[in-house]
């Protein structure tokens, strides 16, 4: 039978602060939700790529954009800024960079964390 589950970000299941970056994730079974915080200045080829040993972000986002901007570039040079209330999909095979001064805050559905 189906529970009542509640979990917040306040307590998340699992913190990372990879370099310009705050990641807080919550799971529930098999789901789980990352509340990723890019600080201005981050760039995914500048602050991630080093650990993760692609040239591009390999990882495909499910995500809902709460604060702050972010320009998206994809290996095919197609290009998208997102903010402020965009739900976006994001395919392998990109990088990013926050635009402006302000952190760029989003709720990822999935695709922010893998296991390693």
């Amino acid at each position: 039978m189906a529970r009542l589950e509640k979990k917040s970000f306040n307590a998340p299941d699992e913190r990372r602060t990879p370099s310009n970056t705050t990641m807080e994730t919550v799971q529930f079974g098999d789901r789980m939700v990352a509340r990723i915080t890019y600080h201005p200045g981050w760039r995914w080829s500048n602050d991630i790529k080093p650990g993760a040993g692609t040239d591009l972000c390999q990882i495909n986002h499910f995500m809902y954009v709460l604060s702050g901007q972010t320009h998206v570039v994809m290996a095919d040079g197609t290009e998208m800024d997102i903010g402020p209330g965009d739900i976006v999909t994001i395919p392998a095979g990109h990088d990013g960079w926050v635009v402006g001064d302000e952190p760029c805050v989003l709720l990822d559905f999935g695709g922010a964390v893998r296991s390693e």
